[in-house]
């Protein structure tokens, strides 16, 4: 199918003129994500720097970690509002090819970011905001996951492992086949980036929630 990146125009052009354009959205997207928003908050916030503290990673659960629930929160906000905003604004601006095309960008932006030698999160907030925006539906079920599973065994990161798990399936159960695709990818690079805590939940020995 062409893209519709070029709607705007009328013409419905094909690949080879698209991509430039979805290039960019992809590299715009990317430097959006790479914005961590979890060490400026704890900075901002006097807490120091939070790749110093409990797993070192600068999401909204090792903030958490410096005792602050309002930075905890505000950087949970602040990630999940980089990926819808990356969503929407593609989706906006050239179509929904474009708005799929940024959701990829800015999640590699936050778990490989540019900003801070390529070393960021794990991207399940960026995650959540991508989601709720590419489908409010499939983003609230897939948050809804991610609470029951929190809520029952008090551990994040497994909390994290459904709610990647389960948001291929909710795509599919709202019929958004097209975007199957993405939420898989998203899905794998999650599960990559949580293997240290995979190795210590199958151990018994992985932290939980409100505990260092």
């Amino acid at each position: 199918m062409v893209p519709s990146v070029f709607r705007f125009w009328g013409a419905q052009p094909g690949w080879e003129a698209a991509w430039p354009w979805l290039l960019g959205i992809l590299i715009a997207a990317y430097l959006l994500g790479s914005i961590p928003f979890g060490l400026i908050v704890s900075k901002f916030m006097g807490l120091g720097d939070v790749r110093k503290i409990g797993s070192g990673n600068i999401g909204a659960t090792n903030v958490l970690r410096t005792g602050s629930k309002k930075a905890a929160l505000a950087t949970l906000l602040l990630d999940g509002g980089k990926g819808a905003v990356a969503v929407l604004v593609a989706r906006y601006l050239y179509g929904d090819t474009a708005a799929q095309v940024a959701g990829l960008g800015v999640f590699l932006g936050h778990i490989f970011p540019l900003y801070l030698g390529f070393k960021g999160g794990k991207g399940v907030a960026t995650f959540l905001g991508i989601l709720l925006a590419i489908h409010p539906l499939t983003g609230i079920a897939a948050c809804l996951t991610w609470l029951a599973t929190a809520l029952t065994f008090r551990i994040s990161s497994l909390a994290a492992l459904i709610c990647a798990l389960s948001a291929p399936f909710w795509l599919w159960v709202f019929d958004l086949n097209t975007t199957t695709g993405l939420g898989v990818l998203l899905a794998v690079l999650i599960w990559m980036r949580h293997w240290a805590n995979i190795k210590r939940i199958a151990a018994g020995t992985e932290p939980k929630i409100g505990k260092n």
